[in-house]
C-alpha cells in the first residue's frame, strides 16, 4: 500500500508534465497534515494534493473537496507567503528515494528572483513536507524536529536541508544483470523469495516482492524475470493498476497483480493521480463508515459534558452550530498552543539550566522561566514537568470533588442545625439523632440498645378554610412528606434558599384559597432560618413539579413551576392554627 520509489518515479513524469510552468493561486491546509494547492497550468485549474500522515503519505492531483478550518494554521500561512504566485519550474524525484522535490521561481520581498524547493518526504512515520531557499536553508517544514533521531537531519527553519541517509541495499534497477544473478547464487534457498527480495534490493514494496515471487515460482526462473522488470521499468512501461477486494480498494501498483487469482479484481486506472485519488478517497470513505457509530456516540458524549448542541443535522450530513463553531475556534487555540509547545521544547539542548517561553494563557503572553534539570535530556525535562503537571492536575479534581461534597454535607449539617432550633420537645431531638445517625454523620455507641421508638408524626395545622397543613419535624421526615404522604395535586411549600422545612397543604384536588397559600407559607417561614424577619421569600407549586434527585441527602429536593410569595413571620398565627390548640 505505500506509494513505493518506482510507482513514485511513474507519478513524478505524470506530474512533470501536468504541472510544469504552472502559477499557484491559492495554497489550504485542510488537515494538520496535508496542504492543497491549487493552480493553473496549460490551461488548465488544477489542486495538488501533499500528504505527510503516517499510512497516507502521497503527492497526486485531485478531485475530492475537503472542509477548511475556520483559521489557517501558521504553516498554511507561511506556505502562502512564499507560494501564492510562483511558477513550477520542475518535478523531480531524486533517483531511488521516497520523495518528490518541486522547484519554484517566485520573487523575495526586495522583488528579486528567486529559487525554491518544496520537497515532500514520503517515508512512512517520517513523512514531512520542507521548503528550502535558493540556499539549501530550510525555510519551515510540516513537522519539526530537533531532538531524538538522526542529529544531522534537524529540521528547524534556518538549518541547511539534508537529504535522508542512502540505504545500504542496492537499487535493483541499478543492479546489472551479473550483479543480480550472483546475489541470486548466494541466497539462501530456505528464505522465502519474496521475503529474501525484499531484504536484497531497495525500492521494492512487498506487494511487488510477491507477485515477482509468485510469476518465477522459485529461484532458478527468478534471473530472467528480474531481468525482464528492470528492462521493462526503466523503459518506462509502468501502468496505474488497483486491486478491489469484495468492490473496495486494497491495494495499488505500477504492474498488473496477478497472485491473488480471482480474490481480487486488478483493474487498470486512468492515470497515477486518479489512482491515488480514487483509492484513498474510497478508504477514507469506507473508514469514516466504519468509526461513524463510535464517532456518533464521542459527538452526543462530548455535547452532554458540554450541555450545549455542537452539531445538527443537515440531509445526509451535520453542520456545526454556533455553540460548535464557537467551540470549534477554542479546539483551535488549543492545538496551536500545544504546537507552540512543541516548538518551545525544541528550543531545548541538553544541559541548558533553564527556558524562557511564552505564557499563552494570560491575555498578553508573559515570558516566563521554567527551572531544568541540565542532567537531563529535554524528552527527560518534558517527562518529568508533565508527571508534575499531571499530579498536580490529579489532586485539583479530586480537592474539587471533596471540595464540592464537602459542601453538600455543609448545607445538609446546616439544614439540621435549622431543624434542632425548631425543635419543640425531646422527641423531635430524638428524631433528629437518629436520621444523622441512618445518614452515618454521628455512630451509635458500642453496647447501645437502639432507639426503637416510633419517629413522631408531622406537625399538623388547619387554615382558616379548613385545608390541613403539614410539616416536617426531620430531613426523613421531609422525605416522607415530600415523597410518600402528599398527593400529586396538593401544594408544596418551602423558604426561598433558606434551609427550612417542606410544607404540605392538603388540597383535595382543588385549587386552594389564596388565604390558605398564604397562611401555610407563613407556617413555612415560621420553620425556617428565616424565622422572625420580614418579607420572607417562600416558593410554592403543585407537589407533582417536586422531584428528589437520585442519591441526594435527606430534604434535598428540586422543583419547577413555582410561585414566590414575600411573607412576614407571625408566631401568633402559627399557634392558632395549630391543630389542637
Amino acid at each position: 500500500m505505500p506509494l513505493d520509489a518506482i510507482c513514485l518515479s511513474a507519478l513524478t513524469s505524470e506530474l512533470g508534465e501536468k504541472l510544469t510552468g504552472g502559477r499557484i493561486d491559492k495554497v489550504q491546509q485542510p488537515e494538520r497534515d496535508m496542504l492543497l494547492i491549487s493552480l493553473r497550468s496549460k490551461g488548465e485549474n488544477l489542486r495538488l494534493l501533499i500528504s505527510a500522515g503516517t499510512g497516507s503519505a502521497r503527492v497526486h492531483l485531485t478531485k475530492a473537496s475537503f472542509e477548511n478550518p475556520a483559521e489557517p494554521p501558521m504553516f498554511c500561512m507561511l506556505m502562502r507567503k512564499h507560494l501564492v504566485g510562483a511558477r513550477i519550474a520542475s518535478v523531480s524525484q531524486p533517483e531511488g528515494e521516497r520523495m518528490l522535490c518541486i522547484e519554484l521561481d517566485s520573487r523575495d520581498e526586495l522583488g528579486f528572483e528567486t529559487r525554491k524547493k518544496l520537497i515532500a518526504e514520503l517515508i512512512g512515520r517520517s513523512s514531512n513536507l520542507i521548503l528550502v531557499d535558493a540556499e539549501g536553508r530550510i525555510t519551515d517544514c510540516m513537522r519539526r524536529m530537533d531532538f531524538g533521531g538522526d542529529a544531522l537531519r534537524r529540521m528547524l527553519p534556518g538549518m541547511i536541508y539534508r537529504m535522508p541517509p542512502a540505504q545500504t541495499k542496492p537499487q535493483i534497477l541499478k543492479t546489472n544483470p551479473e550483479l543480480r544473478r550472483a546475489l541470486i547464487a548466494s541466497a539462501d534457498r530456505d528464505k522465502p523469495v519474496d521475503k529474501w527480495l525484499l531484504d536484497s534490493f531497495a525500492g521494492l514494496a512487498p506487494l511487488v516482492c510477491r507477485e515477482l515471487a509468485y510469476r518465477s515460482g522459485g529461484y532458478e526462473m527468478l534471473p530472467e524475470l528480474l531481468d525482464a522488470f528492470c528492462e521493462s521499468v526503466n523503459a518506462g512501461e509502468m501502468r496505474p493498476y488497483m486491486l478491489f477486494s469484495d468492490g473496495k480498494p486494497a491495494d495499488f501498483s505500477f504492474m498488473k497483480i496477478s497472485q491473488y487469482g480471482e480474490a481480487m479484481d486488478c483493474e487498470e486506472q486512468e492515470s497515477f493521480s486518479a489512482l491515488l485519488d480514487r483509492f484513498y478517497s474510497e478508504r477514507d470513505r469506507l473508514e469514516q463508515q466504519r468509526r461513524q457509530p463510535s464517532l456518533s456516540h464521542a459527538m452526543a458524549q462530548l455535547e452532554d459534558e458540554l450541555g450545549v448542541p455542537l452539531f445538527e443535522k443537515n440531509g445526509r450530513g451535520v453542520t456545526l452550530t454556533a455553540f460548535g463553531k464557537q467551540f470549534l475556534l477554542c479546539a483551535q487555540r488549543t492545538l496551536g498552543t500545544l504546537d507552540e509547545g512543541v516548538d518551545a521544547l525544541q528550543r531545548i539542548s541538553r544541559g541548558d539550566r533553564s527556558l524562557e517561553c511564552e505564557d499563552y494563557y494570560e491575555p498578553d503572553c508573559p515570558t516566563v522561566r521554567i527551572e531544568l534539570d541540565p542532567l537531563k535530556t529535554p524528552q527527560q525535562n518534558a517527562a518529568a514537568l508533565f508527571k508534575e503537571y499531571s499530579k498536580m492536575k490529579a489532586a485539583q479534581e479530586h480537592l474539587t470533588k471533596l471540595t464540592a461534597e464537602g459542601e453538600k454535607q455543609l448545607d445538609y449539617l446546616n439544614s439540621v442545625l435549622e431543624l434542632l432550633e425548631s425543635a419543640e420537645s425531646e422527641k423531635d431531638v430524638s428524631d433528629i439523632r437518629r436520621e444523622l445517625i441512618a445518614t452515618g454523620f454521628i455512630k451509635n455507641k458500642k453496647n447501645v440498645k437502639a432507639d426503637k421508638a416510633k419517629a413522631q408524626a408531622p406537625l399538623r395545622f388547619v387554615t382558616d378554610d379548613g385545608l390541613e397543613v403539614l410539616v416536617g419535624r426531620s430531613n426523613i421526615q421531609n422525605d416522607e412528606l415530600t415523597t410518600k404522604l402528599g398527593r400529586r395535586t396538593d401544594y408544596w411549600l418551602h423558604t426561598q434558599k433558606i434551609h427550612g422545612s417542606h410544607v404540605i397543604l392538603r388540597c383535595e384536588g382543588v385549587e386552594p384559597p389564596e388565604r390558605s397559600i398564604e397562611q401555610a407559607a407563613v407556617i413555612a417561614a415560621h420553620y425556617s432560618q428565616g424565622r422572625g424577619g420580614a418579607k420572607i421569600p417562600v416558593d410554592y407549586t403543585m407537589l407533582r413539579f417536586v422531584k428528589k434527585p437520585s442519591g441526594a441527602l435527606p430534604g434535598k429536593v428540586i422543583y419547577t413551576d413555582y410561585k414566590t410569595l414575600n411573607v412576614q413571620s407571625d408566631a401568633e398565627l402559627v399557634n392558632r392554627l395549630r391543630k389542637g390548640k
